[in-house]
């Protein structure tokens, strides 16, 4: 397959941002909006796309900042990476194409970012899929150490609190890209052009700076942005998720184990189904294409 899967490429004003996105499928059907991950890009959906289309469904993926076509309207604004930013990019992006409701679905950012447009602004959701559950950061928190063997998989987030660090990702982004995509899918036997394809989205001007300050801010490296903190004051309450929502885990995924979905039950107050995909890592939908198509298709049953 070729990007043509995804559709035509496109351009639009929202917010601080001109968004690189593509879009197929009939313009009048239910809206889902797919969002990728860090270090990938659009490509985890190159199969998924198609298959919502054929279903009936406009489909929008865009390249989240720092990726790909995705560029920043002012260069005085600051290259946040913050969770308020990608959340609010979202919302931003949803206004620009006039979209009333969309299901927002993505994992690792993506997912975060979806999962904060959900939490904050309901109303524009119609329903949520979330790899790995609820993924609001709680910055308050950051500072407690998780099990060993997960800090473990985490040093890239140790590696990007350095100023080494942000030269290795200036000088090494594709080889840190790679060696994450093996650590996070131990099991996916992904080849050479599969990554190449995805690589070219990190030669985005801004990657650097997005990433860092992400990386950074989450365990509280870096202060958030004055304009985001409303919705950081907001999202530090960890707030309930209140639409229809399908969470997914890979059953291989080799930063996030998988779970029953118990511990985040009382995050979610709507209809909430969880599955977990039997030899699958992170980057869920490039990886297993039809079953997070199916998510899709089945949190909008839920509505």
């Amino acid at each position: 397959m070729t990007t043509d899967t995804l559709g035509t490429p496109k351009q639009v004003k929202a917010g601080v941002l001109e968004v690189g996105y593509y879009e197929i499928g009939p313009s009048d059907g239910p809206t889902a909006i797919l969002l990728h991950g860090f270090p990938y890009d659009i490509q985890s959906y190159r199969e998924v796309a198609p298959l919502l289309a054929s279903k009936g469904f406009r489909v929008i993926v865009p390249h989240l900042r720092g990726h790909g076509n995705t560029r920043f309207l002012d260069a005085d604004t600051p290259r946040a990476g913050q969770q308020a930013a990608i959340g609010r990019d979202l919302l931003d992006l949803v206004d620009a194409l006039k979209i009333k409701k969309a299901v927002f679905a993505g994992y690792d950012w993506g997912g975060r970012a979806a999962c904060v447009a959900a939490a904050l602004w309901p109303d524009r959701c119609s329903g949520l899929v979330s790899v790995n559950g609820y993924l609001i950061q709680d910055i308050a928190k950051s500072a407690q150490p998780a099990p060993a063997r997960v800090e473990r998989g985490f040093w890239y987030q140790f590696y990007f609190q350095t100023e080494r660090g942000r030269a290795g990702l200036e000088a090494h982004r594709k080889e840190i890209a790679e060696i994450m995509w093996h650590d996070n899918s131990p099991t996916w036997r992904f080849d050479k052009p599969t990554f190449e394809r995805s690589a070219a989205s990190f030669e985005n001007l801004d990657y650097v700076d997005v990433v860092i300050h992400s990386y950074r801010h989450r365990l509280g490296g870096a202060p958030g942005y004055p304009e985001y903190a409303e919705l950081e004051r907001r999202l530090a309450q960890q707030p309930v998720i209140t639409v229809p929502t399908v969470t997914l885990d890979g059953g291989s995924d080799g930063v996030v184990a998988a779970t029953d979905g118990t511990a985040s039950a009382n995050k979610f107050s709507a209809k909430r189904v969880h599955r977990v995909v039997k030899g699958v890592g992170h980057n869920l939908p490039q990886e297993a294409p039809l079953a997070f198509a199916d998510a899709v298709l089945e949190v909008a049953s839920l509505t």
